[in-house]
């Protein structure tokens, strides 16, 4: 009884908490304006759509207004900062950042760029790591209380999770049918001005059931941006996400993983957590400076560490990219082995057991991965994977939840403690500021029996 009285309290409180700072933060995204249904969503099929001839595919084309209408005006500057093109003064950002209490923001200075183009870290406390930053100390967890930490692996042992950034990507066709092909789900960090200049794209991505997630608008180092440029990255990008298919993500990558506490803290206000990672391919540098043998050798590395033990007791959020044909082929030649050498192979979202990945999706908690239809015919039965929380023992009430594929039931009693035992372990894995359906659904089930 007590147990039961003390699940019911923590439920009431998170939930109260929660959904309180959760609607403040999901009514602003209710003004983005999208005709695309993600749970319903279809490719339109034209060349550009359909070709695997990359010539073909990254040819200019104009969407289908009444499917994506895009007014450019609206929108920063392709590849500028996102305060380009007089959208810091626009009224609907100037409203955004006005909604935002800046004197709570923390007191991190901007950081600066050398003239080789590399962070300036002088000066920096590196023993103490004051702001947490990353790119200093590679450090996840916030120093400051109110921040959203950042998810940098797959806690699922003998788990590879499945990333790429810098898309769309114009030629993409032949490496998203692949995935389609094999029911392989990824999480894709789309950049705001390739999905202003390629939107079906972007749509193709939530039609294939892929986890889709911000990578900002032009790619900066955050760090070195004000508070109103990181805003700008953030908002604007969602905003094009929205429109071309439909979410709003939650979650976003800094590019080159460049986040400190100031940076969090601005992602925070929107909702938004930061996915790291915590192995990289490098695979970027196979066009720049390297070569593919350099590549491919780092990838044999993990995929050996599948096999060999490295992964038995958590897994790892590997960073690859979508930004060209030389990275896209590289995923295909190599994505058989991680499959043969990894129990499992998931995009973030699953692996994390986030069951809400967008703002959209209150009631779409049942579907990680979306449900949307892909316009490649012969991959059109696939199916997504999901992974749940569950209670490995509900007799042992000091046990704690772990990720499986079942759910232990048992009295009633019982079935409010696995409820909330779901709740807290969802919460704990999604490293969210933000609430889940799941709490008040465990809240529910406990206070009825």
């Amino acid at each position: 009884m007590h147990i039961k009285t003390l699940t019911i309290s923590v439920a009431i409180a998170k939930f109260i908490a929660f959904a309180s700072a959760d609607v403040n933060i999901s009514t602003y995204y209710q003004s983005l304006e999208s005709k695309i249904d993600p749970k319903n969503a279809t490719v339109p099929s034209i060349e550009q759509t359909t070709s695997l001839d990359p010539s073909v595919e990254c040819k200019d084309y104009t969407p289908d207004s009444s499917l994506i209408a895009i007014n450019r005006s609206e929108f920063p500057e392709s590849w500028s900062i996102a305060t380009s093109n007089g959208r810091a003064d626009s009224a609907e950002f100037t409203s955004l950042y006005n909604s935002i209490d800046w004197t709570k923001a923390p007191n991190i200075s901007v950081r600066t760029i050398k003239s080789n183009g590399d962070l300036n870290d002088s000066g920096y406390d590196y023993d103490t790591d004051p702001d947490c930053w990353w790119s200093a100390t590679t450090c996840t967890v916030p120093k400051l209380a109110d921040v959203n930490p950042d998810i940098y692996k797959c806690d699922e042992p003998e788990t590879w999770g499945l990333t790429y950034d810098d898309g769309p990507n114009c030629s993409h066709n032949a490496f998203y049918d692949y995935l389609q092909q094999n029911n392989l789900k990824a999480s894709m960090f789309y950049i705001g001005s390739n999905v202003l200049d390629l939107p079906y794209g972007a749509l193709r991505g939530i039609a294939d059931g892929h986890h889709i997630a911000s990578h900002t608008w032009s790619h900066p180092y955050m760090t070195t941006l004000t508070n109103k440029e990181v805003l700008a990255e953030l908002y604007y990008t969602q905003k094009a996400i929205k429109l071309a298919t439909g979410i709003t993500p939650r979650y976003w990558r800094p590019p080159y993983g460049d986040v400190d506490d100031r940076v969090r803290w601005v992602a925070t206000q929107l909702g938004m957590t930061a996915i790291i990672w915590n192995y990289d391919t490098d695979d970027w540098a196979a066009d720049d400076g390297s070569t593919p043998a350099a590549v491919e050798k780092t990838y044999e590395q993990f995929i050996e560490m599948g096999s060999n033990g490295t992964f038995a007791d958590s897994g790892n959020i590997v960073l690859t990219h979508e930004i060209d044909n030389i990275t896209m082929s590289l995923a295909l030649e190599f994505l058989p082995k991680i499959k043969a050498s990894y129990k499992n192979v998931l995009d973030v979202a699953t692996c994390a057991n986030i069951t809400r990945p967008y703002f959209e999706d209150f009631e779409w908690t049942s579907v990680i991965n979306g449900t949307g239809a892909s316009n490649t015919a012969s991959v059109a039965n696939a199916t997504s994977t999901v992974v749940v929380a569950a209670t490995s023992s509900v007799a042992d009430t000091s046990s704690t939840a772990e990720a499986t594929s079942t759910t232990t039931t048992g009295d009633a009693s019982s079935t409010g403690l696995v409820a909330a035992a779901q709740v807290q372990q969802v919460a704990n894995n999604a490293h969210l500021n933000t609430p889940s359906l799941a709490l008040a659904a465990g809240f529910i089930v406990s206070l009825i029996f």
